[in-house]
């Protein structure tokens, strides 16, 4: 979760040091409660991750104060600039993935099925209070596909705000698909908790199936709109 009490961590992959219940327990694949995916060692300030990435948590002032920072110096750019900033983050995160992911099972993610490998990816994220997730693999063959966030940290944190916010999510999506299946893929939100909705809905896919989203997401169009437009085949050219 993200509040003051228990706020969502950021990832820094250039310091590991040991994860004690790692340690006492190499094998141990049920390590996502709270308690055991992290390890606080307060006589040095670190906190690190089962994954052996050190962490710092944020609380939600920070999430306001970041996104507020941005627009003032950006103004409508900053939506840019945190999209960047999870694309790159998630293209990071594709890397230090496929490494802990062979170090834990033994075997690489071309072997294994892209559910398990999508599961076994955001479970950690979970795990620091990033949302629940469900992905929606049936249009893959068609270019693209859906992704339900549950509980958006950011928008969770912003409130009925009447647009989309969680633009850090997207770039996230796009970097790690992006990075984990080698061809460039891109995102965009087409449903928003900060709108009023239940859970937040994001697009991913080929350029062409994004901008069209996009573009009709400005004329008005809502999320079931434009996955029914998408379903039936209609993109722009």
């Amino acid at each position: 979760m993200t509040t003051s009490e228990q706020p969502s961590p950021l990832l820094d992959y250039s310091l590991t040091v040991d994860h004690l219940l790692k340690k006492k327990y190499p094998q141990r694949h049920h390590h996502y409660r709270f308690s055991d995916f992290f390890s606080f060692k307060p006589e040095t300030g670190s906190v690190i991750d089962w994954n052996d990435s050190r962490n710092i948590f944020a609380g939600e002032d920070f999430i306001v104060a970041l996104i507020e920072g941005l627009e003032e110096e950006v103004g409508n750019a900053s939506s840019v600039v945190m999209y960047s900033m999870g694309r790159q983050w998630g293209q990071r995160d594709a890397e230090a993935f496929k490494i802990w992911f062979f170090k834990e099972f033994g075997f690489d993610v071309k072997q294994s099925s892209l559910s398990f490998i999508l599961e076994t990816w955001w479970w950690p994220f979970a795990s620091q209070g990033w949302g629940n997730w469900e992905v929606d693999l049936d249009e893959q063959k068609n270019g693209f596909m859906f992704i339900n966030v549950f509980d958006s940290a950011v928008a969770r944190t912003l409130g009925d705000v009447g647009k989309p916010v969680c633009h850090i999510y997207a770039g996230l999506f796009s970097g790690f698909f992006s990075g984990l299946i080698q061809k460039q893929l891109n995102c965009i939100e087409i449903q928003c908790y900060a709108m009023g909705e239940t859970y937040c809905k994001f697009l991913l896919g080929k350029q062409d199936r994004i901008d069209s989203a996009t573009f009709w997401q400005t004329e008005g169009a809502t999320a079931r709109d434009i996955e029914k437009r998408l379903q039936h085949g209609e993109y722009l050219g």
